[in-house]
């Protein structure tokens, strides 16, 4: 009986006549080897498989599609986590894509003067606007922050001692902590103060003749609270003045506006430390800044001349698409309210508490079409990102949903959703399993028994995406 069924398995070349035309020849023969090879196997284990040329051939083809898919594909983000890590951080502006996208297709001046044609450097793309967005004498930008990291710290203190406080020891996300970076500069770490209390003494107490910078580090992701004390960059900045000694401020998510129109008081702007007289700041481009990634540097001629000449440099420069990006971002901040309406990041921030509740009431409204579906607008709060602002929430509206499902096995003939087939409650995390795979992806957050829908990071156009996304994640039978 095995036999006979082997012999109703179509041969290879009916299978590949089958196949849609356009296929790649080489992966298809594959693909559809790989589904014969399936086939036989169920039908070893008595599975009866007639199945004909077409069938296979189309079982073949979504194989090979989905061995072929991308692996980085475009996310709905729906948490309500504007700086979302795992999701790239920051979405930049419409300018700054374009900018990368024109880089990418084309050619374009990277290392070359147009007036003299001869070569220039590419950090010329972006000094100017640095330099006039934070006041700064000179500017350059790497791969990004640890990168910046370690290269002021090997350009300016190989063999020295940098004074550090022990409140700001952090680690940096992936598990890459300061000392280990310090380590890897060629600087010596000095600690001074504790956790949480560090005065000017004790940096001025650690400073000797192989003191090679005072080092701020702004805990972008984490804060100490109750009895603490540090040091302010002013009162850095005159004692390494007092000492001849230079100061280097690692400011972290690298605001270039006030974000004390969000609410959020604490978070130091790059213009801020360099007018406080800091030697050279550095900084993130995918933060705050809400730009590409990169580790972006202000500061003293001298200091960013030996950056620039370090040779570390050529490994941690920019290329072409991300410098593309980020000059463009950096043009937006010219216009502080071109910024505001323009840099993703800050519209997210901006956007009003009753916009918010009127996007999540019709959210709600459009998802309760859904048969099975039950969606409320609910007032919320959300954090504005792991790696900054860690313990900053904001308000916001969500849309809480249940999904209830038929399960298969019902009465033949009825419908979905008739009361003669039995339903059962999908759970949450089911539910935003489903709702990851789709296409496109969109990623939730869960919470007693509900998957929410943070609609302060939607973009406008994906509110029906959205949707139709929780459609097709809601129909999927119950395994």
């Amino acid at each position: 009986m095995t036999d006979n069924h082997y012999r109703r398995l179509p041969p290879v070349n009916d299978v590949l006549a089958a196949c849609p035309p356009d296929a790649p020849r080489e992966p298809m023969l594959a693909a559809v080897r790989e589904e014969l090879a399936r086939l036989r196997a169920a039908v070893a284990q008595g599975e009866a498989m007639p199945l004909s040329a077409t069938d296979v051939a189309g079982r073949a083809y979504a194989r090979l599609q989905r061995a072929t898919q991308p692996k980085l594909v475009s996310v709905i983000n729906a948490t309500g986590i504007v700086l979302h890590t795992n999701l790239g951080r920051a979405p930049m502006s419409h300018d700054a894509a374009q900018a990368a996208k024109r880089a990418a297709e084309g050619y374009l001046n990277l290392e070359m003067s147009l007036d003299t044609g001869k070569r220039s450097s590419r950090q010329d793309a972006v000094r100017e606007w640095l330099c006039r967005l934070t006041g700064a004498e000179a500017a350059t930008a790497v791969n990004n922050n640890a990168a910046a990291t370690v290269i002021a710290l090997r350009a300016i203190c190989l063999g020295k001692e940098v004074v550090l406080s022990r409140g700001q020891l952090i680690e940096i996300g992936g598990s890459f902590r300061i000392p280990e970076i310090m380590a890897v500069s060629g600087a010596i770490l000095r600690e001074v103060g504790t956790t949480n209390r560090t005065r000017v003494s004790d940096y001025e107490r650690a400073i000797g003749p192989n003191t090679g910078a005072l080092l701020r580090i702004h805990p972008s992701n984490y804060r100490i609270g109750g009895f603490t004390e540090s040091v302010a960059i002013a009162d850095l900045v005159a004692l390494g003045r007092k000492h001849g000694v230079p100061v280097m401020d690692d400011i972290g998510s690298g605001a270039l506006l006030d974000f004390a129109r969000f609410g959020f008081r604490d978070e130091p702007s790059a213009r801020d430390s360099v007018t406080a007289g800091a030697d050279l700041v550095w900084f993130s481009g995918d933060k705050l800044l809400g730009g590409p990634q990169a580790g972006i540097l202000v500061g003293k001629k001298e200091f960013i001349g030996r950056i620039e000449k370090d040779p570390l440099m050529r490994a941690f420069r920019l290329d072409k698409m991300t410098l593309a990006a980020l000059e463009a971002t950096l043009r937006i901040y010219l216009d502080s309210e071109r910024a505001l309406r323009e840099v993703p990041l800050l519209r997210m921030l901006s956007i009003p508490l009753n916009e918010l509740r009127h996007r999540a009431e019709q959210l709600a409204v459009s998802m309760n079409t859904i048969e099975g579906v039950s969606a409320v607008a609910v007032a919320d709060e959300a954090f504005v990102g792991g790696g900054s602002l860690p313990e900053e929430k904001m308000p916001t509206w969500v849309v809480e949903v249940t999904a209830r499902i038929a399960i298969p096995g019902g009465s033949r003939g009825s419908p979905p959703f008739s009361p003669e087939v039995p339903l059962t409650t999908v759970s949450e995390n089911v539910l935003a399993a489903r709702l990851r795979r789709g296409m496109p992806a969109v990623v939730t957050r869960t919470r007693s028994g509900k998957v929410v829908f943070d609609v302060r990071t939607l973009f406008d156009h994906q509110f029906d995406a959205t949707v139709g996304a929780l459609a097709r994640a809601a129909s999927e039978p119950q395994e």
